[in-house]
This record gives structure tokens, C-alpha cells and sequence, in this order.
């Protein structure tokens, strides 16, 4: 500061401000013209007015960094009040958890105090019973033994010497009778084990009185992490992410409580439903009005986790603006086609092998070629993928053979024949949550569930009353919706039939399809059915309901997969020796 509170001024008297011009930097003070000789003398001094300007300018400097200040104090009090309430939610989360775990506790022990005085009643009444009727046996004994005793005093009392005889042979012997049944009977307490219970509880108590702990964590925002739910984002349908917090360890954070933020923006911004799961985890849901491209941003305390903001293209969720393929992939009659995550596209060809092909459609090679042996194939007709393995339908092999995704041989089940693990003809093979193996046999009219050791699991038939069974249904495409039910496409009925994962029978739909073949679903319950006689893709939605037809270029359909982003829709078209591939 150049001037300073109690500074002194000018040693003449009566000098006003008019007077006091010049400003002696070494004894900081305001002094006039004549003190500048008198007083101040080789002293230097500069014009009042510029030192003035100067404390100004510093006074403006000040203000602004108070400015600066009050702001950052404004964002700490909000922080602290954000804080505040976060440590009464997670206060709050952990006083339910431990009420919930202590109440388990209460209800487990209250449980077990009833069992054991209801095992106690049991063993009392069954003892109790054992005694009472012991004692009612005794009791019958002595009396009559006792009867006896008193018709034999009576007797020789009052009775003469005949009577005596005719009658003392009879009624001792009864007595003795009596008495020797009474050596051979036990005279002890039937139960006389007695009855003890355990519940040392020192040790339990001990580890009552330590159960539960609380450690502070103090979560680490940018180490959390979201991953999608659903496997694209698309308009008007609700976008899933979970949110998964850490600590500074960089363990799972255990508990809730804290400040999820979620925004889709596009030309507007679209907040996100947050759901506490109270483990530190945080279910997310946004719905996306408009297609194009987004940012999701997601914030925990107000910092942005993981790969926030990240670029979220949203489609267009409309089957019915399908008319013409965005690609045609060559490849010399495609009976199946499915897709790895990776985005490799695996197709089953009338050359007996499996081709592959990049997301592109640029081929990377092959997988197997025409036989018998392992690793070989008779027109593979269907594919299935899961994880890094895929499941191939040996049609002419009649057999079900597991490679990796590279192409290496696992192993192999199947024989032909009708009996139970033989296979006649599988067309279509799926693998459901449970890694069961499903399969559609052509000739033998059913569809077989397979465990993952090639075990017969369960055989599904066709059903409808007065029907036979080759009348009914020749199975060919399968595929589960959403709920795990699984569809059927049958080429002798032309419909698709719907079946529980236990087999019972559910509805049926598409009665107006001509010879259905591959069959797809994707994850909102549509379907995709190829109609091989038809020449098309047909679509159904969740409710059976026919939304719309695809023709254009399509020739002969048998296969039709969705890739696993849901952005991508193949066609396998076995007239035209193509793949066709559909951006949705």
C-alpha cells in the first residue's frame, strides 16, 4: 500500500488539502511546496495525484479478488449443502441396512427359539405319554394282585374245608400268573434318558457384539464407470445405462447416497431418471426424442465419470422405412448368417464351409470345408453365437459341432436316428441364458434342448389336436424373444408357434407367411421372417401383428441375423448368392 491509515501529513499548520500537493515517498506522508524545503529536504516526493491514482487502482485490484473470492465461497457453500445431503442419504442408506440386518437377525434367532421350544413340546409329549401309560400298567397289576390277595383272605376265613378245595386251585393260580408276568416286567421309567439343551452362547454373543462394521470411503468419482443396458439407442425408446461408483482403491463404492446426474443433449437437452440401488450402483434411463447424434454426459458429485461426455448416435427406430439393402455381400448360397460382437459376420454356405467376413463385408477367410470328420461340414444350416464360440447345425452330418470363433474344433454331438441325443436333419441351433442348446430337426419333426454336454434335455412336438405331427410342423428357424420364449418357424404350417422355455405351447402368429425359414428377434420382441417361397422379409411386432414386408433384391431368404449393437439387419439370400445388410 503507498498510503497507509495514520500517516503524517504536512508540519505546517493550517494547510489545507489545496496546499498539500506532493507526497514524500520516505517518510509516507502528504506534504506541501515549502515542507518539501524545510522538513523533507532531499527527501524524494512525487505528485499527489499519481500516488492517488495508484491507491485507486490497487483498491480496484482488491475488490476484484474479493469478487473472486465470494465466488469460490458461493461454490464451496453449495458443495458443503451438496455434501450435507449426501451424508444424510448415505446416514439414512446405512441406518436401513443395519435395521434390515439386525431385524434378520432378530427374526433368524426368534425362529430358531421357536423351533427349539417346539422340538422340546414334542419330546415332552412323547415322553409325558410313554410314562402315563406305564403307569397305568402298573397301576392295573397292583390291583389286581391286590383283588387276588383279598379274595384269597376271604376264602380261608370264611369258607370250609370243601370250599377251600374246590376253589383255592383256581385262584392262586391266577395270582401266580400275575406274578410271574410281573418278574419278566420292567419296573424302570420306560424314558428315563433325560433331555439337554445347547445354547452356549458366550462365543455367539462375543460375535454378536463385534457383527457389522462401518469404514468411511470416500468414493472416487472419476474411476466410475457406465456401461449401456440395451444395445443401441434409439428415438422414443428408453436408453438403460448403469452407473457403477468406486472408491479411492479403486473397489466398488457399497453404498448410495450419492449425486447422479444424467443429460442426453442434442438440439435440446434430455435429463435422465436416476434409481438408486443403494449399492453403488445407479440405474439410469433416458428416451431419446429425436435421431442423430448425442451427448450423454454423466456426472457423480458433480464429476464426470469415465468416458463423459461420450458420442451417442441414436437411430430411428422404424422397420418400415427398410426398402433396399445398404450392401450386398457376395458369397455362393448363404443358408445362415449370424453375427459376433466383434462385428465379424459368420455365414453358413451351400459349399460347406463358413465364410467370415469384417462389420465392412470384407471376407477374412473360412472355417471348414465338405465332410465328415471334425472341423468339417455337409451345408451347415444354421449358426449360432455365443461369447467367442459358435454352435454349427451339420445338416447332412446330422450333428451339432462347437468351434471357437477362430475356427477350432471343440467337440461334437449327434448320430442320425429318431431316438432321444440323435439328430435327424438340424437346421437352426440357439443358445438360450441357461446355455441350453436348442435345435430344429427337419425329418424328425421336433425341436431337441441340448446341455452343453450334448445331453438331451427335453424333446418339444408340435401339438394341435387332430393333426399329425409331420402335418403340423416341419421346424426350421428358431429364435427367443426378450422373455426367453421360443419361436418356431414351420414350413408345413406356414406360421410361426411360440413355446414357454419349458415347451408348453403359447400362441401362434403369421398365418399368412409362405414357407417361413430363418427367423430373428431383436430386443424390443420384433420379429424378422424370412419367407423362402414368398421371396421377402417380413416383419411382426412384439404382438404377432404383421408391420411390414421387405422385397426389394430378395430372392429365396433362409437366414436373417441382427447384429449385437441392434444397428445392423443380414439377410441370408440363398437365389441371389448374396448377404444383405440393412442399417436400421
Amino acid at each position: 500500500s503507498i498510503l497507509r491509515p495514520g500517516d503524517h501529513h504536512c508540519f505546517q499548520p493550517g494547510h489545507g488539502e489545496n496546499k498539500l500537493k506532493c507526497y514524500c515517498e520516505a517518510c509516507c506522508c502528504l506534504v506541501c511546496h515549502d515542507c518539501t524545503v524545510l522538513n523533507h529536504r532531499g527527501h524524494r516526493y512525487i505528485d499527489v495525484a499519481t500516488v492517488a491514482n495508484a491507491q485507486r487502482e490497487e483498491m480496484r485490484e482488491t475488490v476484484q479478488h474479493t469478487g473472486e473470492a465470494l465466488t469460490k465461497l458461493d461454490h464451496a457453500i453449495d458443495g458443503n449443502k451438496g455434501t450435507v445431503e449426501q451424508v444424510e442419504a448415505t446416514k439414512q442408506n446405512c441406518e436401513s441396512a443395519i435395521n434390515r440386518s439386525f431385524e434378520e437377525l432378530h427374526n433368524t434367532l426368534e425362529h430358531r427359539r421357536k423351533m427349539l421350544l417346539s422340538d422340546l413340546e414334542a419330546i415332552y409329549l412323547s415322553k409325558m405319554t410313554t410314562l402315563v401309560l406305564q403307569e397305568e400298567q402298573f397301576e392295573k397289576i397292583q390291583h389286581d394282585i391286590g383283588r387276588h390277595t383279598e379274595v384269597i383272605s376271604h376264602i380261608l376265613q370264611t369258607h370250609s374245608d370243601h370250599e377251600v378245595l374246590a376253589l383255592g386251585g383256581q385262584i392262586p393260580n391266577e395270582l401266580k400268573v400275575i406274578l410271574t408276568s410281573l418278574e419278566t416286567l420292567s419296573l424302570l421309567p420306560n424314558t428315563h434318558s433325560s433331555v439337554t439343551v445347547s445354547v452356549e452362547n458366550a462365543h455367539f454373543v462375543d460375535e454378536l457384539s463385534r457383527f457389522g462394521h462401518l469404514a468411511v470411503l470416500k468414493p472416487s468419482p472419476c474411476k466410475s464407470l457406465w456401461t449401456s443396458k440395451c444395445v443401441a439407442a434409439k428415438k422414443d425408446r428408453a436408453y438403460q445405462v448403469q452407473v457403477v461408483t468406486m472408491s479411492t482403491a479403486g473397489e466398488p463404492y457399497p453404498y448410495g447416497g450419492l449425486k447422479v446426474k444424467a443429460e442426453l443433449r442434442s438440439e435440446d437437452a434430455v435429463p435422465g431418471e436416476v434409481e438408486d440401488q443403494g449399492d453403488g450402483t445407479y440405474i439410469i434411463t433416458l428416451t431419446p426424442e429425436r435421431a442423430g447424434p448425442h451427448q450423454l454426459l454423466i456426472t457423480v458429485d458433480d464429476q464426470h465419470v469415465l468416458n463423459s461426455p461420450h458420442l451417442l448416435e441414436v437411430k430411428s427406430w422404424d422397420y418400415r422405412a427398410l426398402r433396399d439393402a445398404n450392401q450386398v455381400i457376395s458369397v455362393r448360397g448363404p443358408w445362415c448368417v449370424a453375427v459376433h460382437q466383434s462385428g465379424n459376420i459368420y455365414v453358413g454356405s451351400d459349399d460347406s464351409c463358413i465364410y467370415v467376413f469384417d462389420q465392412n463385408g470384407n471376407p477374412k477367410g473360412a472355417i471348414g470345408c465338405r465332410g465328415s470328420c471334425s472341423g468339417q461340414f455337409e451345408s451347415p444350416r444354421g449358426i449360432a453365437v455365443k461369447g467367442d464360440v459358435i454352435y454349427v447345425a451339420d445338416w447332412g452330418n446330422h450333428r451339432i459341432q462347437k468351434l471357437t470363433i477362430q475356427g477350432k474344433f471343440l467337440y461334437s454331438f449327434g448320430s442320425y436316428g429318431a431316438d432321444e441325443e440323435q439328430l435327424r436333419y438340424p437346421y437352426a441351433a440357439i443358445v438360450d441364458a441357461n446355455e441350453r442348446l436348442i435345435v430344429s430337426e427337419n425329418s424328425n419333426y421336433r425341436v431337441q434342448v441340448f446341455g452343453q454336454d450334448g445331453k438331451s434335455l427335453q424333446v418339444m412336438k408340435g401339438k394341435d389336436t387332430g393333426i399329425p405331427i409331420q402335418e403340423f410342423l416341419i421346424p426350421w428357424g428358431l429364435a427367443l424373444d426378450p422373455q426367453g420364449n421360443i419361436h418356431v418357424a414351420g414350413t408345413s404350417s406356414n406360421t410361426v408357434k411360440v413355446y414357454t422355455p419349458e415347451g408348453s405351447y403359447v400362441r401362434t402368429y403369421g398365418d399368412t407367411l409362405s414357407k417361413p425359414t430363418g427367423i430373428a428377434i431383436d430386443d424390443e420382441g420384433f420379429c424378422l421372417v424370412c419367407e423362402w417361397e414368398g421371396n421377402c422379409l417380413t416383419i411382426f411386432d412384439a404382438q404377432g401383428n404383421k408391420v411390414h414386408s421387405i422385397s426389394n433384391g430378395v430372392s429365396r431368404p433362409c437366414g436373417v441375423s441382427l447384429s449385437p449393437d441392434g444397428t445392423s439387419l443380414y439377410v441370408a439370400n440363398f437365389a441371389n448368392n448374396s448377404v444383405l445388410k440393412y442399417c436400421l
